[in-house]
């Protein structure tokens, strides 16, 4: 395959993202079953989506990467931690976004005015109520990610049969049923963060009633293709 054969970077992004869909589904049934190596699959598929892109861009330090981190996971299930490190997965995105968003909010331009400029053009910042809008709803983001980074963190340690807490021989001052704990880990709390985001997008209309908006396929789609220019720090305006 010549390089100009490869795929462009966003449909690469796209394939990526087109396995995410089944990662819940198989951290849910480890977490049902009690088998390691559904655990063992989601890591492995959400490795493997992230990497997608620079894999199909045949980068070598990914093609590096890839086969190492699989090794990694693959000693993981082999000593019976793949279940433990799947579980962090979910407070570690939290407390990583949390502390992403958080930051910005010392800037000049919080991380929603980032995403503003890179979706609509930095032009609309300047248009009225925008830029307040947008350091309102960073902060609204940081204290939602760092509020689930917390709970998850509970629900980690105080899972009744697989928690920290249970799996050191400790009492759990706080038990929560396993399958509560589980449910949330890896659904529910996905699930809050997008209907958070959908009650966000449906707020952002009415509260600046007075702007134009793209709508909601337009704004997850310029979100996805812009993603990486925004995890840089750089600003994305849209063309």
């Amino acid at each position: 395959m010549t390089s100009s054969s490869l795929p462009p970077e966003p449909a690469a992004r796209r394939y990526g993202l087109l396995l995410l869909p089944a990662y819940p589904l198989l951290a849910i049934a480890g977490a049902v079953t009690q088998r390691q190596v559904f655990a063992l699959l989601a890591l492995a598929l959400l490795l493997t989506a992230l990497l997608l892109p620079q894999l199909l861009a045949r980068r070598t330090s990914a093609w590096l990467l890839w086969p190492a981190a699989l090794a990694g996971l693959l000693l993981s299930w082999r000593y019976g931690f793949a279940e433990l490190l799947l579980e962090t997965v979910p407070l570690l995105i939290n407390v990583l976004l949390a502390v992403w968003f958080g930051r910005t909010l010392a800037t000049a331009e919080p991380l929603v005015a980032r995403f503003i400029a890179a979706i609509e053009g930095a032009e609309r910042l300047h248009q009225p109520g925008v830029a307040a809008y947008a350091r309102q709803i960073t902060w609204f983001w940081t204290v939602l990610l760092g509020g689930q980074a917390l709970l998850l963190a509970v629900l980690l340690l105080c899972a009744e049969h697989g928690g920290l807490l249970a799996r050191a021989g400790l009492a759990s001052p706080l038990p929560v049923p396993e399958r509560w704990a589980a449910g949330w880990l890896h659904l529910g709390g996905y699930l809050l963060l997008g209907a958070a985001f959908l009650l966000e997008y449906a707020w952002r209309r009415w509260r600046l009633r007075h702007l134009h908006h793209p709508g909601l396929h337009d704004t997850l789609l310029q979100l996805a293709l812009r993603w990486p220019q925004l995890l840089r720090g750089q600003r994305a305006v849209a063309p």
